[in-house]
């Protein structure tokens, strides 16, 4: 395997066969996030990205379960590559369930529904979308690059092409001037969308990064863990998405929370409530393992 840089997926495809279809991020200009900075962005190339395939087949076909495509958004690579590598994993992993990527708002825009039915029909069960907020200054301040409403009409979009859709959230971006704002559009993103999985991560700043920055210089104030919990209810306060699985499982999270909307949301506010009366939390030197 030929593996550059770290290598990032999301909590629930700890167990999956990894292939880099890309390496780095197309947009890498997010302030909140480090992740691909020390890379630049290519798509690799197709004879790579096959010898890593017959590498993994060779060594653990029988027990691939599940492949995720990396690096930050493997959807933008050109659909006819695509659906020879989904073809190809379907070939070589007899026993993979799914196949998953990351992917932006944009790259969802910029392929025709076609496409993308072609895309599910040949074993890409699901995109992981970065939305962050669903309030537009929030998006507009941390340079996401991407509006709510196109977003929102990507995350249809997926819909209505049979693509399961997994949206991630971050708590703390709006700071505590923006909390209220951020935690309500964000509901109102994932009300619209509809979206199978839906996930809050907590805002977490590597020194290096721009935010970082702003809030050193006072521009910007880091949410406190109670802070978190009010936005955190907020935000579920105004949640109506029926069917939607609900999960705060990240490192970064103060308060681990499982669910599903909307049957669920009692007992979630209750457990909100619970955690910030009794200030039960992650402890931060845990969360500084990251």
């Amino acid at each position: 395997m030929q593996y550059e840089g770290d290598v990032y997926r999301p909590p629930s495809e700890a167990r999956s066969l990894i292939i880099q279809v890309t390496i780095g991020c197309s947009h890498n200009k997010c302030t909140f996030c480090h992740m691909y900075t020390d890379k630049q962005f290519r798509v690799r190339k197709r004879e790579e990205i096959l010898a890593d395939l017959d590498e993994c087949r060779d060594t653990y076909g029988p027990y691939v379960q599940r492949v995720f495509f990396a690096d930050g958004d493997a959807l933008v690579v050109k659909t006819e590559l695509l659906l020879e590598l989904l073809h190809y994993v379907k070939k070589n992993f007899p026993y993979a369930e799914r196949i998953t990527s990351y992917g932006t708002a944009k790259d969802v825009l910029r392929k025709s529904e076609e496409e993308l039915v072609a895309l599910r029909k040949a074993g890409l069960a699901m995109i992981y979308l970065g939305a962050e907020s669903g309030d537009d200054e929030v998006l507009v301040h941390i340079q996401k690059g991407e509006t709510a409403e196109e977003i929102i009409a990507a995350g249809q979009k997926l819909k209505r092409c049979g693509i399961q859709t997994s949206v991630t959230l971050i708590s703390g971006l709006g700071g505590s001037a923006g909390m209220e704002a951020h935690a309500v559009k964000s509901a109102e993103l994932i009300n619209a969308m509809n979206p199978e999985y839906a996930s809050i991560l907590t805002l977490h700043l590597s020194p290096e990064s721009p935010m970082a920055k702003e809030i050193q210089r006072g521009e910007m104030e880091l949410l406190k863990p109670d802070q978190i919990m009010d936005e955190t209810e907020l935000f579920l306060t105004h949640i109506d998405s029926p069917g939607t699985v609900f999960r705060t499982n990240h490192a970064s999270n103060y308060l681990a929370l499982a669910g599903t909307f909307n049957q669920d949301l009692p007992r979630l506010l209750r457990e909100v409530r619970e955690a910030r009366e009794h200030s039960r939390y992650r402890m931060e030197s845990w969360r500084r393992r990251l």
